[in-house]
């Protein structure tokens, strides 16, 4: 057995705002495991500026997995611990590798193209022409969820669009959801949730910046709007604080990004923890090109939480590597008839 990585430099077609930046290019790495003729490839989702292992010696650990992959699993997994990303791919790499490379990581009736899986529309920041246009795209593809990032353009005009929004559909016909990626303030944001209910929304994720967790408490506790953690989980991977973090904040959703978690059963004992605490929770890709998405379509299948999930970010670049998935009437669906294409990755 011996492993290598690639790098794939991936191309937003349109550029993407958030509240941090705008993205134009998103480089991906991919560990790849041969044993024989057979290659297992995973992921990385390392996401620059966001990630909790962004740090100066990342590509030295990615080359240290490669070298050591002749230790046991577990063993690398623990090495891996602060290194989410790296960790998730080679979950990925294991399970390829394992059902002959073929890319179906869990078989189901999903990877069978019997059913697709309900996702929601992703609405980027941007000026406000550049956003009516989206919303008009999202509900012309199809999709009966959209989220939408806020926080960029003032709170005034975002609450206009989904004014504008709500006054065409009433929330049986379309779920909205809005994306904060914490750019409140705890002072500004009761006033944000205050207006957002009154719109129906479904959820807001992190609406003001994570470790402040008296306030994002208080803010769950008194918010008329339900709160949905995301970046305040990223980089605690102790059980204790994992613990400490939910009954202290005890938020109504959380966001799991298994890229950004440290992988699957990362993630899962996230959900556990969720649902001893009667939360709600969804599966969110982080901009992952078509390898990472489909390990995450695959397995949120196989959870049977019929939940809007935020995986329908493989659309995004003009230079995605071609595979069965494809996004369609609001969903996600695997096309089993449709073939892998990794000739960019020259594997």
């Amino acid at each position: 057995m011996r492993a290598f990585f690639k790098t794939h430099n991936l191309q937003f077609k349109n550029p993407a705002g958030t509240s941090r930046g705008i993205l134009k290019t998103k480089q991906a790495y991919y560990i790849i495991i041969e044993e024989g003729d057979i290659q297992g490839v995973g992921e990385c989702g390392l996401l620059k500026g966001l990630s909790p292992d962004d740090k100066p010696d990342y590509l030295q650990k990615l080359q240290w997995t490669c070298d050591n992959i002749h230790r046991s699993p577990s063993e690398l997994f623990h090495e891996l611990t602060e290194y989410p990303s790296i960790r998730f791919a080679l979950e990925q790499a294991y399970l390829d590798l394992a059902s002959g490379g073929r890319k179906i990581l869990f078989p189901s009736s999903f990877t069978q193209g019997l059913v697709g899986q309900r996702i929601n529309g992703l609405v980027w920041m941007g000026d406000l022409r550049f956003m009516q246009d989206q919303i008009e795209s999202r509900l012309e593809e199809g999709f009966t969820c959209i989220k939408m990032k806020v926080g960029a353009i003032g709170i005034e005009r975002e609450l206009e669009l989904l004014q504008e929004l709500r006054s065409r559909y009433d929330a049986m016909s379309l779920e909205l959801r809005v994306d904060a990626n914490g750019s409140f303030s705890p002072e500004d944001a009761p006033y944000v949730l205050d207006r957002l209910a009154e719109l129906q929304i479904h959820s807001i994720e992190q609406p003001i910046a994570p470790g402040q967790i008296q306030e994002m408490a208080r803010l769950c506790e008194e918010s008329p709007l339900p709160i949905a953690l995301d970046e305040e989980l990223h980089g605690i991977y102790d059980e204790f604080e994992q613990r400490e973090i939910i009954e202290t904040i005890f938020p109504q959703h959380i966001v799991l990004k298994p890229s950004l978690l440290g992988g699957i059963q990362a993630t899962q004992d996230w959900i556990n923890l969720a649902e001893e605490n009667g939360m709600g929770w969804w599966i969110t890709s982080s901009l992952e090109s078509n390898i990472g998405l489909n390990a995450l379509a695959q397995w949120t299948y196989t959870l049977g939480n019929p939940i809007y999930h935020g995986l329908g970010t493989g659309s995004l670049y003009t230079n995605n590597l071609e595979s069965p998935l494809e996004v369609q009437s609001g969903g996600i669906w695997h096309r089993p008839n449709a073939e892998w294409d990794l000739s960019q990755l020259s594997i």
